[in-house]
């Protein structure tokens, strides 16, 4: 989903609060065209999806896990009668929602990561440090609450989640910060873990992010399983494309970018020929399977910045589908953390 989306846009059929960020990079890279079959794998707010069926009369299967999001896809899906498909569900599933339609192979996946502007703005899900709300943070109605995770997990585990899904040098203190709060009573609100980081952390006055920032992606993507998810969906989309079909990627962190950047080079000609993490015969028998678009990474230009500020992390990528067999899905080789989510 967008995490980058700025100004009010109409889309999905009514009054959208933003729009995707680097709209006509990613239109170009996936260089849709009349008859041809797209995924749009995090609807979000339809953004993406509005522009893809507006540019050529192609065939969109929009997925997201996200019920306020389907709500959405299906009022555009009634603008655009039999060409827009809405899922409910994981885009690491994209294989079998194509099947369900009968589609076997696609022209194009584009695949917009993190947490919308949409979720953020509502502060009832919980995903914002900026707004006080229930602490939840899922990105579906299913499993455990991040309160639940931040009042039940052991300090050394938060610890190991903070530090490896947030990147916080100060994961330490920050568990035994949370430790401490939740024996005196539950933590259950946004603004409660917001203050209890920035207790730990202090604010200095050139901070440009929240000192809660990296705490709350950490809990988001260990709860969501993002990372995961993202590896699978990868390898979900290098399954579904055809030869010729491209895969267009956004990020808005260095976890998921890194990832992207070593499923791509894995798997194209810029990469390397062999694996450590595969036997030999294999891993050398294997052609590219995607040719990359982009060797470094697209970023978003000044005006957009300065018009949403949340698109100045966003970084995009995109490679075209080869002839070649799909590459084995290796989690290690792709670095996708050894701690998993629920």
């Amino acid at each position: 989903m967008m995490a980058g989306r700025g100004r009010p846009s109409s889309v999905a059929g009514g009054l959208a609060r933003h729009i995707p960020v680097m709209l006509s990079e990613v239109l170009t890279a996936l260089s849709v065209e009349d008859g041809e079959v797209v995924v749009d794998g995090t609807f979000g707010a339809g953004g993406y999806a509005r522009a893809i069926l507006e540019t050529a009369d192609c065939k969109l299967i929009a997925i997201d896990r996200d019920a306020d999001a389907f709500a959405l896809a299906g009022a555009l899906a009634s603008e655009f009668p039999g060409r827009l498909i809405a899922m409910l569900g994981r885009y690491s599933e994209m294989e079998h929602f194509a099947a369900s339609e009968g589609v076997t192979a696609v022209d194009g996946v584009t695949l917009d990561l993190g947490v919308s502007s949409m979720q953020l703005d509502s502060a009832e899900r919980g995903f914002s440090f900026a707004k006080d709300g229930p602490l939840d943070m899922r990105m579906g109605p299913e499993g455990p609450t991040a309160a639940s995770l931040v009042n039940a997990l052991g300090e050394a585990e938060l610890a190991d989640i903070i530090y490896t899904f947030g990147e916080e040098r100060r994961s330490r203190a920050i568990a035994k910060a949370i430790v401490a709060k939740r024996a005196e009573a539950p933590i259950t609100r946004t603004l409660e873990l917001a203050e209890i980081v920035l207790g730990v952390l202090g604010r200095k006055r050139e901070d440009t992010k929240h000192p809660a920032t990296r705490t709350f992606q950490a809990l988001r993507l260990y709860l969501n399983a993002e990372l995961d998810e993202l590896a699978k969906g990868l390898s979900a989309a290098e399954q579904l494309l055809k030869a010729g079909g491209r895969l267009v990627v956004v990020t808005f962190h260095s976890l998921e970018d890194r990832i992207v950047k070593r499923f791509f080079a894995s798997r194209s000609a810029a990469g390397p020929k062999g694996s450590r993490h595969l036997p030999d015969s294999l891993s050398k028998e294997l052609a590219p399977s995607f040719q990359l678009l982009n060797r470094r990474p697209l970023e978003p230009n000044q005006e957009e910045i300065r018009g949403n500020p949340r698109a100045r992390s966003a970084r995009l990528r995109a490679a075209c589908r080869t002839e070649a067999q799909a590459h084995p899905l290796d989690f290690a080789a792709l670095g996708v953390p050894a701690v998993h989510g629920s």
